[in-house]
Parts: C-alpha cells; structure tokens; sequence
C-alpha cells in the first residue's frame, strides 16, 4: 500500500451520521473478487438524493472526505473502505468511526481521523458552502489544517502511524520480521517423516 505523509486536496461532504457499509456499497456490488472497482457504485443507491453532492464538478478530485458520527457501523465488510478509496479518497475525517471499519481502513493504507464534533461541523460548513475549498493533514505532526487556517491536532496508535507512514500492510510486517522467522525456522528443524510421494 501506498504511505500516506502530508495529504493537500480538496475536502468533500457527506453530510449524514450514522452511515453504515449498506449505503456506503450496497450488496448487489460485493460479486467482484478483486479488491478494486467499487469506486463506481460508492453510495449508489444515494446518488439521486439532494444531500449527495460527491459528483459535483467542485469536489471532483477530494482525497478528503468529512463526515457524520459513526461512519461506517453496520456489517464489517471490508469492501466499504475499498469503494472509498477506489473512488479516490485517501483521508476520511468524522467525529467517530464503527470500530471494525476504522481498522480496516488503516489495513489498506486509508486514513480515518477523529476529530472533536465542533471541528468537524466547521469543516462541513467549509467543504457545504465553499465548494473546492481544501484542508491539510498531517500524519506526520498529526495535525489538520482547516479551510480557515486553523489548525487541529487528533490522535492515532503509534502503530498505525508507523503502518500508514511507511506503508505497511500486514504482509509488509511480516516480511519486516523475515530474518527473525528464518532463524526460528532453522533453530526447530528435525528430521521426521516424509510426507511427499515420489513417483
């Protein structure tokens, strides 16, 4: 997965709270084995709603969603945060995350900040009635910058900091690990039966 730094773009609404992975990619779109081309179905079943603005030309090309409370409860399917990030989103920031989809999210290199209810009404207002109007997150300082030029600290595992600076997945860890597991691979050997047949 890719390492998330500094990300500077454009911030979207999703003005709902309570937002679970039914509406965020509806099961009639969970048939794909791969892990990519849910981006088109994101929030479809939304998309003739007045509240859905993601596919107005002013926040074409956002990194940065901005949400309601508990983004993302529901059923734990992981295709939530892929239909996400396929559509192009890097960063989603609410007031609070399903737990289950904010893990998942930091398994595939996305990043979920929580950030006090008063900071997230003030950026909605922004991306709302600035449209194109952009923020800046800082994984590094663990900081966003708002639209007005405020700047908010939020809080993250140092684990999934480490993860999500470096880009490491779970087989990424593993393999960090390599040296380490060979060792204690070499240090149990012994001889035992032979299992594979030979023709």
């Amino acid at each position: 997965m890719n390492p998330i730094r500094v990300v500077e773009s454009k911030v979207a609404p999703m003005d709902r709270a309570d937002v679970d992975t039914d509406q965020i990619i509806p099961k009639q779109f969970l048939k794909r084995i791969e892990r990519t081309g849910f981006g088109e179905f994101l929030f479809y079943d939304w998309r003739e709603e007045d509240f859905y603005l993601l596919d107005r030309p002013e926040y074409a090309g956002a990194e940065i969603l901005v949400a309601g409370r508990n983004f993302g409860c529901g059923s734990s399917r992981e295709h939530a945060p892929w239909a996400i990030q396929d559509y192009g989103f890097n960063v989603v920031i609410a007031p609070s995350f399903a737990d289950i989809f904010r893990t998942n999210c930091t398994k595939i290199g996305m990043l979920p900040i929580i950030l006090p209810e008063d900071d997230v009404k003030a950026l909605m207002s922004a991306a709302l009635n600035e449209p194109g109007c952009t923020a800046t997150v800082d994984l590094d300082e663990c900081a966003v910058t708002l639209p007005d030029g405020r700047t908010v600290e939020f809080s993250i595992e140092d684990s999934i900091r480490d993860r999500l600076l470096n880009g490491w997945d779970d087989i990424s860890l593993t393999l960090l690990k390599e040296e380490r597991i060979s060792q204690y691979e070499s240090d149990r050997e012994r001889d035992g039966p032979v299992t594979s047949v030979l023709l």
